[in-house]
């Protein structure tokens, strides 16, 4: 085993059967031709498939039941497969249509000095066929990939990198995500809870894309490495090693920054960038600075004058219901633990979410807009459109951090998923009721696990 994946847990070490990713391409069949250039085997040597067959819905089936001896991609061909030229095309038309990429672009001096690492990027035929599943099946993902692609070319180009490494950069960032077409999709839906071994999988998702780019046997280690780290963080608590500081490989560096830029642009309509800027200036301890000083100055005031004040004061006021349920049940829940329950070692789980939403409510005291403090903070901004709207990004921002601590705390500790003893069963209770904070009424929220 490589040092690469040395420290990964073992279930983790091998991509999945890949059923996930069969089902797609069979669909796929349905919309585009794909035939086979050789005959399918399994690994005990039976013909599945002969070459030059169709391949369509009804073989899936067939093709699940048995291990098969290669992967099934490096024998298919499909009509419009994704190619360098393809690439270029939809990477321009991002930079005319989407706000942060222009804002890329123009910083740069214009769109061809963003475009111009495509053209090194490396894209064998197995690799250029899992991506056009992904642009057939999973259109969202593609488009992701394309938007984190540029802005990470981005930020190599402002550190001054040369061509070699942007074109390596920028094939990482492509492919950084090919693990996710091994996941089922319904994982991804937010209505879905994830169980424990579903949550496990999810997560691997990297692991499974860097284990995929190293099989196709043509890529350098830090191409590898950085699909491997593009969801570590700098403080040590990101995926899937926990991986801190120079652990992260350069270039995974670029990419954990550049997924989160992308992600927010991809996931909030309204104020994308002040919400960004402000994620990033409340948690920079997560991030590199040194990319970090290349974001901040694109993401510029977004409110628009004459926005309406009591949307906004409303906003903050649910926000801080919200927060205030969080911290009010996690604070009922505690009390009924067993004396020094955090000299504990079973008890890892409840000590994380304690002292996450002790930093929490230090951060939102320090901001102005910690719960205690709501009567007095509505009073004294009566008709201060600008700064309700900054609390209601703090607001929102710290909301996303609670559901940061619920998800680091169901990926670290799934055992806690069993409720085997009563502060087991109280951190089940507490994560449930914060996931239901997003698209619920806090009050609504909390009684419902009561």
């Amino acid at each position: 085993m490589s040092d690469s994946t040395a420290a990964l847990p073992a279930q983790q070490t091998s991509p999945e059967d890949g059923a996930h990713f069969l089902r797609a391409v069979t669909d796929m069949a349905a919309r585009r031709h794909v035939v086979t250039g050789e005959a399918i085997y399994t690994d005990k040597g039976v013909k599945l498939v002969d070459k030059g067959s169709h391949i369509d819905s009804r073989m899936y089936e067939r093709l699940v039941e048995h291990k098969l001896r290669d992967p099934i991609d490096k024998y298919l061909s499909v009509e419009g497969c994704v190619d360098l030229p393809g690439i270029a095309t939809r990477a321009a038309a991002q930079c005319e249509a989407t706000e942060l990429m222009r804002r890329l672009a123009q910083a740069l001096g214009g769109a061809e000095r963003l475009l111009a690492p495509v053209r090194k990027i490396m894209l064998p035929p197995q690799m250029g066929f899992k991506l056009t599943v992904m642009r057939e099946q999973r259109p969202e993902l593609f488009e992701h990939s394309l938007q984190m692609m540029l802005v990470a070319i981005y930020l190599a180009q402002k550190e001054g990198w040369d061509e070699h490494d942007r074109g390596l950069l920028a094939t990482a960032a492509l492919v950084h995500d090919v693990g996710m077409l091994y996941v089922d999709p319904a994982w991804i839906d937010s209505e879905h809870w994830l169980n424990g071994a579903e949550r496990r999988h999810l997560i691997a998702h990297s692991v499974t894309g860097m284990l995929i780019v190293r099989s196709v046997g043509c890529y350098p280690q830090a191409v590898e490495m950085a699909v491997l780290d593009h969801h570590e963080r700098m403080d040590g608590s990101g995926y899937p090693r926990g991986s801190r500081g120079d652990a992260i490989s350069k270039m995974g560096q670029v990419l954990l920054l550049a997924e989160v830029v992308s992600a927010f642009f991809d996931k909030f309509q309204d104020l994308p960038g002040q919400r960004l800027s402000l994620m990033l200036r409340m948690n920079h301890r997560c991030y590199p600075a040194h990319l970090v000083r290349h974001i901040l100055p694109l993401l510029y005031d977004e409110m628009a004058p004459g926005t309406p004040l009591p949307p906004l004061q409303a906003e903050v006021t649910q926000n801080l219901t919200a927060l205030s349920a969080a911290f009010q049940m996690w604070t009922e829940l505690s009390r009924q633990f067993p004396e020094n329950w955090q000299a504990m070692p079973d008890h890892q789980a409840a000590i994380f979410i304690e002292a996450g939403l002790a930093r929490m409510q230090h951060r939102l005291a320090g901001a102005g807009l910690h719960p205690h403090q709501q009567t007095e903070l509505l009073a004294s901004l009566p008709e201060d459109v600008q700064g309700m709207g900054e609390l209601a990004l703090v607001g929102r921002e710290a909301l996303w951090q609670l559901q940061a601590i619920v998800n680091a705390c169901l990926r670290r500790w799934p055992g806690t998923q069993a409720r085997m003893h009563a502060v087991d069963a109280a951190v089940m209770d507490w994560c449930e009721a914060c996931v239901k904070l997003d698209a619920e009424p806090a009050e609504k929220a909390v009684a419902g696990t009561e």
